[in-house]
């Protein structure tokens, strides 16, 4: 169960049922007459099963502590790695950036819709921040058994809030709904492509008990069906829950679709009580994603530290937790920065959110192509070579890289530097793994070597006699 909640917990059902969906609806509904929701999120959908598919065979064969990392090492080779991890960090990095951001702008709005008077309106959600990343800090390293309960939790009690709210917002406005709509077709792709990347990010974590390896029960059984059935999971909610909220969106008032917060106003038109439970719920949701997101992120980071490609006080243990520790207490003040800086800013929240989830994506899409393309080679240096895993290693591979080939185009043709800076990252980590190659080979040499399988992690965690 803990395993399953980190998958869980990474995708954030129920913060990324309610928000992302949102973010995207105002593209397809004022920019274009681009694709609904629908077939946005089932594109993304079909993308992620696909690389859930891919990765299932490595992590049932090795049990790594930087999951994408540690498979493409074996896989591509310790160069490609080295990009496969950066990819990875700046993916969780901005997953967890938007989910503390999400934190303090849902308990705001929850204050405001209690009739709660703020003093300070940019203020509060500051400290709001400050207190969530705090939080997620003492529980990351006390350890990855009571972060994933408490995660798991906050996912249930959200989940049930969103369902319960949706029914009760749909039974009280049955009358008005048109459920054709949420199926309407334009024709026009135009807004699919940069639609799907932020769609994406509704799924992205669900890899992260690839992470979880070299502390999971029963690794090579927990972290395959945890990474497998999450997206299948997600995707049948997330199509629910935006065929909902693309009925209730299309029939708002402009001031509702349009707000960085548009199903807490759609609600507080009902009752302003319900929108308050849901803000609650979102935060939460949000607040487990967080934390979900660094685990994975100072793991990855963790294992770098040992093999000497990052620095290596990354690579040390607290004494009593056997937590990475200092990883943890390093990273998440940079983390925290970014999105109270945005708040600080004046900018518009919503877009803040749409550029973290955005670039977010594009991380993990980096890393899932990467890992996605190193299956056959994994399985062909074991000596289990198959023509299916070439198959769908090829498949997966040109499915992800087309949905970044396709976003990049459309990103740069509109003048947006999203898909210009994770360039920018890609580039940056080329270099360093060609410095590592030529001026401090033996530690590339090194990549790839701290997750080799052991001996415990057979035989259901008995050694061998």
């Amino acid at each position: 169960m803990p395993v399953l909640a980190q998958a869980v917990a990474g995708v954030a059902p129920a913060g990324a049922m309610a928000v992302i969906p949102a973010l995207v609806f105002p593209g397809l509904v004022f920019g274009s007459d681009g694709p609904n929701l629908v077939m946005t999120f089932g594109a993304a959908m079909a993308v992620m099963v696909l690389v859930a598919f891919c990765l299932r065979p490595m992590a049932k064969r090795m049990a790594a502590v930087s999951g994408l990392y540690s498979y493409t090492a074996k896989g591509l080779g310790q160069r490609t790695a080295i990009t496969a991890g950066w990819s990875a960090l700046f993916g969780y990095g901005l997953v967890a950036m938007a989910g503390l951001l999400v934190v303090g702008i849902y308990v705001a709005k929850l204050f405001s819709n209690l009739g709660l008077s703020i003093a300070d309106s940019t203020a509060f959600p500051v400290v709001v921040i400050l207190l969530a990343a705090g939080a997620a800090c003492y529980l990351m390293v006390r350890g990855i058994r009571l972060s994933a309960w408490f995660t798991v939790m906050m996912e249930a009690m959200s989940i049930g809030v969103l369902a319960v709210l949706m029914f009760v917002y749909f039974a009280l406005n049955q009358p008005q709904i048109d459920l054709g709509s949420a199926l309407a077709w334009s024709g026009n792709f135009d807004a699919l492509p940069l639609g799907v990347v932020v769609a994406i990010s509704a799924f992205v974590g669900f890899e992260s008990p690839t992470t979880l390896g070299g502390e999971a029960h029963k690794p090579f059984v927990s972290v395959p069906r945890a990474i497998t059935w999450t997206p299948l999971l997600m995707g049948v909610l997330c199509l629910l829950s935006v065929s909902a909220q693309d009925v209730a969106l299309r029939g708002a008032p402009l001031s509702v679709a349009a707000s960085p917060t548009p199903l807490s106003d759609l609600f507080s038109q009902t009752s302003p009580l319900f929108a308050a439970v849901l803000d609650l719920g979102i935060a939460a949701s949000f607040f487990a994603c967080a934390i979900a997101s660094m685990n994975a992120f100072v793991r990855i980071l963790f294992c770098m530290g040992r093999e000497g490609v990052a620095p290596r006080i990354f690579g040390r243990t607290h004494a009593a937790f056997r937590t990475p520790s200092t990883a943890i207490v390093v990273t998440m003040p940079l983390v925290a920065v970014v999105p109270v800086a945005v708040i600080v800013s004046g900018a518009s929240p919503e877009r803040g959110l749409a550029v973290l989830f955005t670039l977010g994506a594009y991380g993990y899409l980096g890393s899932y192509l990467l890992a996605s393309a190193s299956l056959p080679f994994f399985l062909r240096r074991i000596g289990e070579s198959t023509y299916a895993s070439w198959i769908l290693g090829a498949i997966t591979s040109l499915a992800v890289g087309a949905v970044i080939w396709t976003a990049t185009a459309v990103s740069i043709s509109t003048g947006n530097l999203q898909a210009i800076v994770y360039g920018g990252v890609l580039l940056a980590s080329i270099l360093y793994a060609t410095f590592l190659h030529f001026r401090l080979p033996e530690r590339l040499a090194s990549v790839g070597i701290y997750d080799e399988t052991r001996d415990l992690d057979l035989f259901n965690g008995r050694p061998i006699p």
